[in-house]
């Protein structure tokens, strides 16, 4: 049995803890204690100790079920955001070298892609994030623990190592912090023979023929930059993609895919994956539309079917902190807090709250600032920036359609839209059928923006700048008398002026 004992080398019980914990004085070892070491928890830890308060931060990573590790940063460092647009941006490189030849260059083609060498740069700089952060946290003041923590109450962590030594440690406040992992399905025979979007990145080699089952935006990004790497690519669709998103952009991105070269399977869900001799996996799936039984094999299948909040193991009936049992994420209020005090929940393990890197980096922020600062501002989610990261991007701000409609009926919103063409894409030859943009208004005086959807090249640089005017209230009015920069893809928000109620062409035909 692995000893236990109490920080800084005190031996002792849970017991002993806790009657320190209520001793004359009421100190703890910590001011704040934040669990996980991703984006949210690294900001509100950093904030926090530049008021001079004792901070620790508790980051520990189960390996993947393919045994897949990493270290400090999170999912967005090592398995999420970076990783992932750094691969977007490779595969769109192959594509800019199919452009270039209309252009002048002098390419000889076909050219081919080593996944080994575009690998090992992006897993060398993921290690150099790692690094950067925990000097960061040595700059700060704040002590990193490489330590699996769980509730033994409502102040007291124990932390276990990975050699099994465990740790009793106090907080007056506790962030949690922990993020989510890719869900794998318990009722497929045969996951186990599967990666996640936790493998995809530290992959040496090439995966090869591959099945992404899911749609999500994870599931569309990572087939979108397989696809680029010229890699035969499915993706397997139960009912919807990118749910949550605008559905019209969404069956944009899709078309745009599939022109692309990506293999979509529609209204099909996997009902077993075998491993054959020859070391591929067979997959068999149901077509819901046919209702026939379809098996095909491949090198890789990856699941993209949705991710799971790190919940489970931290022990939160002993800290009375109330999860939703549905999607087992921790229940906030407005300020972050859980139905515990002195302990509150950031980022995507929070009900509620966007799954997205910035946002949690804000509320880490915010909170730390609340706690220890006079500050009492709270975060603001609503119009919260995204963008989808696929062969087409789609970046967007608001509301969706089918949301506005919801809320405001469809007699009291209009839609400006328009089909547009890059100018990059001419000399280039490329389709741009599904370019697209759309905003979503209230219909009545200076009509007030909802929501701006946008499909094109560098959606992400695109939206951003208008996530500010929606920040603000912009109306269509302020939109509609903004002069655009030419020659952009961006200045076609600015030119929007058909809606889609009057039933005329949208499609831009000219300066």
């Amino acid at each position: 049995m692995a000893a236990l004992r109490l920080w800084g080398g005190r031996s002792g019980t849970v017991m002993a803890a806790a009657g320190r914990r209520l001793g004359a004085r009421g100190k703890h070892d910590y001011d704040l204690l934040v669990i996980g070491g991703g984006s949210g928890g690294l900001a509100c830890s950093k904030e926090a100790a530049q008021y001079g308060r004792k901070v620790a931060v508790l980051d520990y990573v189960n390996p993947s079920p393919k045994g897949t590790r990493w270290g400090l940063g999170g999912t967005c460092v090592n398995v999420g955001c970076i990783p992932k647009k750094l691969m977007h941006h490779g595969a769109l490189l192959g594509t800019a070298i199919n452009d270039a030849k209309k252009y002048g260059w002098d390419i000889p083609l076909p050219v081919n892609h080593d996944w080994s060498v575009m690998a090992k740069a992006i897993q060398d700089h993921v290690k150099s994030l790692n690094w950067g952060h925990r000097v960061q946290l040595q700059d700060k003041k704040v002590e990193y623990l490489n330590l699996k923590g769980v509730f033994v109450d409502q102040h007291t962590i124990q932390g276990e190592s990975s050699k099994g030594e465990k740790t009793l440690l106090t907080a007056e406040n506790i962030v949690l912090a922990t993020g989510g992992r890719p869900t794998y399905p318990s009722n497929v025979p045969g996951a186990e023979f599967c990666i996640s979007s936790d493998d995809i990145f530290w992959l040496r080699d090439s995966p090869g023929k591959t099945l992404v089952i899911g749609a999500s935006y994870v599931g569309l990004e990572c087939a979108g930059f397989l696809t680029g790497f010229g890699l035969d690519t499915s993706v397997m669709v139960r009912s919807i993609p990118l749910r949550g998103f605008d559905q019209q952009m969404a069956r944009l991105v899709t078309d745009y895919m599939t022109s692309y070269g990506t293999r979509i399977f529609w209204k099909c869900t996997p009902i077993k994956i075998e491993k054959l001799n020859n070391g591929k996996l067979q997959v068999v799936w149901k077509n819901l539309a046919s209702n026939i039984e379809e098996r095909e094999s491949f090198d890789t299948v990856m699941w993209a079917a949705g991710r799971t909040p790190e919940t489970q193991g931290l022990c939160l009936d002993k800290a009375e902190v109330r999860i939703n049992p549905e999607t087992r994420k921790v229940v906030v209020g407005d300020g972050e807090e859980t139905s515990a005090r002195h302990i509150y929940a950031i980022g995507d393990i929070a009900e509620g709250r966007p799954e997205l890197t910035p946002p949690a980096i804000k509320a880490g922020k915010l909170l730390a600032h609340r706690l220890f600062g006079k500050s009492t501002q709270l975060m603001d989610y609503d119009n919260v920036a995204t963008t989808v990261f696929t062969p087409l991007e789609y970046g967007c701000v608001g509301l969706t359609e089918e949301e506005a409609v919801r809320r405001h009926g469809e007699d009291k919103i209009e839609i400006y839209h328009a089909h547009y063409k890059p100018l990059e894409y001419t000399v280039a030859e490329r389709e741009a059928a599904q370019c697209y943009i759309k905003i979503v208004c209230l219909r009545e005086g200076d009509q007030t923006i909802l929501g701006l959807h946008f499909i094109g090249p560098n959606a992400g640089e695109v939206v951003q700048g208008f996530a500010l005017g929606m920040k603000c209230n912009a109306t269509y009015s302020q939109l509609a008398s903004t002069v655009g920069i030419h020659p952009t893809c961006a200045e076609e928000v600015n030119k929007l002026n058909i809606t889609k109620r009057s039933g005329l062409d949208a499609t831009v035909t000219s300066c």
